[in-house]
């Protein structure tokens, strides 16, 4: 990123903004995807995290800090989208099946949903940090800044968030096999 181009930006150089969105606009996106984790939810978020970064990019005091400032308002963006749709939202629980045998295909998506089926049952705040940790790779000095928050924050969410993977994970497998054994008998 160049400073020069977000000070351009800052003064309402619309090329200028249109080269940041070009250079960070996928990530600001995956962001959005990976905390809603609704693809539709997730397109409204990160235009709305677009237009409100265009709207507040001249507060902005240091160019510097262009990326981990967008990534701030993304995440807060992310959170009032989340807090709308839990409002709309009604839950269902879904059906459990019995899994495919290990060398069929279907295993792996089956892995892939009970992985999705986990991370939706975390706090905005948990997928947030997994989401930039291990999507994005940043560092938690970097999560720390984008976030506004302590790095020991930053740490405590990372744990309690992969805890609480590991946990849905095994509850959905305990669930499954007392599903499957009352079948079988």
């Amino acid at each position: 990123m160049d400073e020069q181009t977000v000070m351009r930006a800052q003064r309402g150089d619309r090329q200028a903004f249109a080269d940041l969105v070009e250079a960070f606009g996928d990530r600001l996106h995956a962001i959005s995807q990976g905390i809603l984790r609704d693809a539709s939810r997730a397109d409204d978020a990160s235009q709305q995290a677009l237009l409100q970064v265009w709207r507040d990019l001249p507060k902005l005091r240091d160019p510097n800090r262009f990326l981990p400032w967008a990534y701030r308002l993304t995440v807060r963006v992310c959170y009032a989208e989340a807090r709308r749709a839990r409002r709309a939202m009604h839950t269902s629980i879904e059906q459990l099946q019995r899994p495919p045998a290990a060398g069929d295909e279907a295993f792996w998506v089956d892995d892939r949903d009970e992985l999705e089926r986990a991370f939706a049952r975390l706090s905005l705040d948990h997928r947030t940090v997994v989401v930039m940790r291990h999507y994005l790779g940043m560092s938690l000095p970097q999560m720390a800044e984008a976030l506004d928050v302590p790095i020991d924050t930053v740490r405590s969410r990372l744990y309690h968030a992969m805890r609480g993977l590991r946990a849905a994970i095994e509850a959905d497998a305990r669930v499954e096999v007392a599903v499957i054994g009352r079948a079988a008998s």
